[in-house]
């Protein structure tokens, strides 16, 4: 008998304890044990004779998930975010409420909070308030991955901004009193998550769909089409969360839309966990979406709003199947890290005054004193291994190819089947795009504020990020 088949036939005895763990002792249990004894002495005999120690066998993964609403109280006449046309105009209602949604993973030893968000982005700034208001509870930055939807009907960003304090309505208003609440209920979800762990097996799938992006920079230009789902069961088989990424701005509502809503993450979410039932929660995270955009399904009719709740609803459906087919496992790796990426020199790009300087009511004099508070020196980028499943977190808003090459680079050296960028991760410093792309100017140029390298500067820091985890 091999090491390996003696820890899998000890492994398939532990499993089926645990799972009792959500199920009341039954008749079949005493005889099933009976049943493993001739394979369960031997299996020890030989590890015992071998020098193996249990302690590792304690691979398996615990987790825990909770959910709060994040959905502003009317009020406090939060600024709706996404468009600086709205003049942080506070929200007029709720069309469907928004959410922060975590996940916490341990293997025994060490911990993992994805926190997953229905808001337009987190500024910097915003995650060390977050550390803070965790003090007590032993979490580090790169114990956390803070991953927003980015939908344009939500908090704004910039109103949540502790050094935004310039008072200019376009681009957002410091606004304390969301902030405190935000960072509030952001700190209580992973709290709560953690407090609930319990045994779980993990898996992930990925494939391609067409049709469902585009890229809004060029016309048949580059889109990420892939979809990945990840599967995290209890023991017993019973759904405890999901996990979804798929690249596409949330920008079927306009400025002029002045509700409350997740857009169509948020009916992806609520659709897939009503396909699913058994109380499960879908956590969905946005990839490099820097220049995708949605691409409406038809006889959606002129309602914007019937238009994202289509889609949403639809690419649920999609991501069911694919959950339905994910097969897990309950001894897989984990590691995380966070890399640190030094940026380069704040600038801005020449075409600013004609499209973003113009959108949020910016002048050269003015964008000299907000660079060096509002973009930091330095980033970093967070990453998960988790199975197969590889998440890369990019700060900020990164175009399509060069996600598709931090994916294709990250799965050669990593063996993960399954990356996935998780865009606007932890925070947002801009759009990031291609020497080429920022040359060739454009709005998300324009919005991009550390020049033609910044591209490469963070693939190559996310990729040196990635090449430090177990494989």
């Amino acid at each position: 008998m091999s090491t390996k088949n003696s820890i899998q036939v000890l492994r398939m005895f532990q499993k089926y304890c645990l799972a009792r763990r959500e199920h009341r002792p039954g008749s079949g249990l005493f005889f099933w044990c009976l049943s493993l004894v001739p394979y369960l002495v031997p299996s020890l005999v030989f590890l015992l004779l071998s020098g193996f120690t249990f302690s590792a066998c304690a691979a398996e993964l615990a987790a825990g998930v909770a959910r709060v609403d994040l959905t502003p109280p009317l009020e406090m006449k939060a600024a709706l975010g996404g468009y600086g046309e709205r003049m942080s105009r506070p929200a007029e209602g709720v069309h469907d409420r928004i959410f922060a949604k975590a996940t916490v993973l341990s293997d025994g030893q060490r911990r993992f909070a994805l926190l997953t968000a229905d808001i337009l982005g987190f500024p910097p700034g915003f995650k060390p308030a977050l550390l803070e208001r965790l003090a007590g509870g032993d979490w580090a930055a790169e114990q956390i991955l803070l991953l927003p939807s980015h939908s344009h009907t939500s908090i704004e960003m910039n109103a949540i901004h502790p050094r935004n304090l310039f008072g200019n309505k376009q681009i957002g208003q410091f606004d304390k009193k969301l902030f405190e609440w935000t960072l509030d209920r952001c700190a209580k979800v992973i709290s709560e998550a953690a407090s609930t762990r319990v045994p779980v097996s993990i898996g992930t799938s990925g494939q391609t769909i067409d049709g469902w992006n585009r890229n809004r920079r060029q016309r048949g230009g580059i889109t990420d089409r892939g979809l990945t789902v990840t599967r995290i069961d209890r023991l017993s088989g019973k759904p405890l969360a999901v996990w979804v990424n798929f690249t596409a701005h949330p920008t079927f509502m306009s400025a002029a839309e002045m509700l409350f809503s997740a857009g169509w993450p948020g009916h992806l979410q609520r659709r897939l966990e009503a396909l699913i039932g058994r109380e499960v929660t879908v956590m969905y995270y946005n990839g490099a979406e820097g220049d995708q955009a949605p691409v409406g399904r038809s006889g959606a009719g002129e309602s914007r709003w019937e238009a994202a709740e289509q889609y949403g609803t639809e690419l649920a459906k999609v991501a069911h199947a694919q959950w339905s087919t994910t097969s897990t496992g309950y001894d897989i790796l984990f590691d995380f890290g966070l890399q640190p990426i030094d940026l380069p020199a704040n600038r801005w790009h020449a075409d600013f005054m004609k499209t973003g300087g113009d959108e949020y009511g910016l002048s050269e004099k003015l964008l000299e004193k907000m660079l060096p508070l509002l973009f930091p020196r330095q980033t970093t980028s967070g990453s998960l291994r988790l199975g197969d499943l590889l998440i890369v977190g990019v700060p900020g808003e990164l175009q399509a190819a060069l996600g598709l090459e931090i994916k294709t680079r990250a799965q050669k050296f990593s063996a993960a089947r399954h990356p996935a960028i998780g865009g606007l991760a932890n925070e947002w410093i801009s759009y990031i795009l291609s020497a080429e792309q920022y040359q060739r100017g454009g709005y998300e140029a324009s919005v991009s504020f550390y020049g033609p390298t910044l591209g490469q500067s963070i693939v190559e820091g996310a990729l040196a990020g990635v090449e430090k985890l177990k494989k």
